[in-house]
């Protein structure tokens, strides 16, 4: 599953797989490495599949930065709450896009990542409606010490 992702990740270089494990994969372009995962419910023929990247680069503006493309766009004004076990974060947000808001909600966030068993992110549609993507944990770890050493050694 992970290494479906190479289409899905933030930046159009193309990557280079360095790590996989359980739902997570690392990968590399250039200076920046990141450690990503695809939402449990996969989207439809025609939906935008919802993912998760921890990501890190070389110069250090990125070190464990949390960016998500949504399943939904968001109502205008909405928040976006982010629950790694039964640890709240909340994001920044616009579009389809939340992030964390900076180093440390960062190191919270991965701290907690490497204890808990899931993690998801609930906000509210255009609509109204509320909505959760939610994305397994196992092997975010490692994918996330694979990104880290990645971006080190780029």
């Amino acid at each position: 599953m992970a290494f479906a992702l190479a289409g899905l990740l933030l930046t159009s270089a193309a990557p280079t797989i360095r790590y996989g494990d359980g739902a997570w994969a690392t990968f590399a372009r250039g200076t920046t490495c990141d450690a990503t995962s695809r939402a449990a419910r996969v989207a439809a023929d025609r939906a935008e599949q919802a993912y998760l990247a921890i990501s890190f680069d070389r110069s250090g503006n990125r070190h464990g930065q949390l960016a998500a493309k949504l399943s939904r766009p968001l109502r205008p004004g909405a928040t976006v709450m982010l629950s790694v076990g039964n640890q709240p974060f909340l994001l920044a947000a616009r579009d389809r896009f939340a992030w964390s808001r900076g180093p440390a909600q960062e190191a919270a966030i991965i701290a907690a990542m490497r204890s808990a068993r899931s993690l998801r992110i609930e906000a509210r549609s255009p609509a109204g409606g509320r909505f959760v993507d939610s994305y397994a944990l196992d092997g975010a770890p490692g994918a996330i010490d694979a990104a880290a050493a990645c971006a080190a050694r780029a």
